[in-house]
């Protein structure tokens, strides 16, 4: 059976420019993630992950070398077809603001369903419940984002990924500054994910993330290398 490969990056440099100062961010950076995998990836403060992930979903553009998902070119792309790319096969998870403020956690996870080309029409509404009993969120459905606690909050929002339907999650720090009964029913839908095919690069400095991937990548002053390496 061929092996699917969801993302691949090549040969990734972004700089930023404070003043005369030059921060090279990403060093020539390039890897893969395959259907089924849960990549971690990790590395200390500053270290480039977030520009890493950012670069990788298409919402900053990298300064040389590209980037592929679900083999379609998202590096310097129209925005249009950036964003296409984006809703067909990425789920995004940002360290925070991946809710719609405006919106109940069911409605977010209604958008997110509607968002779907399967989800369209009446069986969208007939798919919120079973996706927030999956992560406990039933009895907080009408709930607004601001009402929510922090471990809530990360509840609802990989409520909204699993609605997605996407082949790939991209997770910036998913499991931060949450308890450990819903990091653990993170982590199982993971990889429970996994084993059905669908991918995951989770930006981490967890070791609870760690022991479930597949592989671990470490990013350090900009360069990437296979394994857990020491910070220290």
């Amino acid at each position: 059976m061929a092996v699917v490969t969801l993302l691949r990056a090549e040969d990734l440099f972004r700089f930023y420019h404070v003043g005369d100062a030059e921060i090279r961010a990403l060093k020539g950076v390039s890897l893969e993630v395959r259907a089924g995998e849960i990549v971690a990836l990790t590395g200390p403060s500053g270290s480039g992950k977030s520009t890493l992930l950012s670069c990788l979903c298409g919402l900053d553009e990298p300064d040389g070398g590209t980037v592929d998902i679900d083999g379609r070119r998202m590096s310097r792309r129209p925005e249009a077809e950036k964003a296409a790319l984006r809703a067909s096969v990425l789920g995004i998870m940002a360290q925070r603001d991946n809710l719609f403020a405006h919106l109940t956690v069911a409605e977010n996870v209604a958008f997110a369903l509607s968002c779907r080309r399967e989800g369209a029409g009446d069986g969208a509404a007939a798919g919120i419940a079973p996706i927030l009993r999956s992560v406990g969120m039933t009895e907080r459905a009408a709930a607004y984002p601001a009402a929510l606690s922090g471990g809530e909050t990360a509840r609802a929002a990989i409520a909204v990924v699993l609605a997605s339907g996407a082949a790939l999650i991209v997770a910036d720090e998913p499991t931060a500054e949450i308890d450990a009964a819903t990091e653990r029913l993170i982590l199982d839908t993971l990889v429970d994910r996994s084993r059905k095919g669908q991918g995951a690069l989770i930006a981490t400095h967890s070791p609870a993330v760690e022991a479930i991937a597949t592989r671990i990548l470490h990013l350090r002053d900009g360069v990437l290398s296979a394994g857990p390496a020491s910070d220290t």
